[in-house]
């Protein structure tokens, strides 16, 4: 295992997300990113269900921030990749929870 000071766990379903290893290609995604920034000290754990998302998934959590993301596809994960681990800035528009916060709560829908 490589040194890291952080940790990203992210829920590869299936549950929540449609579409069979749609989770599965974002986490693979997210990893590609994270091993092209070789100063990134980031450890990546995929995991089964949370139970938090309410079907909106995939959800990634950062730790020891514990900040919660939801609704993680290939862009959410760049922007979580560039924002929040390079440049130290969460990107709030995808966040529904944070330890020691109290209950989830759902960001309106974005109007695609």
């Amino acid at each position: 295992m490589r040194a890291h000071d952080r940790h990203v766990f992210m829920c590869v379903g299936p549950r929540c997300t449609p579409g069979e290893g749609r989770a599965q290609a974002v986490f693979e995604h997210m990893g590609a990113l994270i091993d092209a920034r070789p100063e990134l000290a980031v450890k990546r754990t995929r995991t089964h269900c949370m139970v938090a998302c309410k079907f909106s998934g995939p959800v990634l959590v950062v730790y020891p921030e514990g900040v919660w993301y939801q609704r993680v596809d290939e862009a959410a994960a760049a922007r979580i990749v560039e924002e929040h681990l390079v440049g130290g800035r969460e990107v709030v528009d995808l966040i529904f929870h944070r330890l020691g916060e109290g209950d989830t709560c759902a960001p309106e829908p974005k109007n695609e």
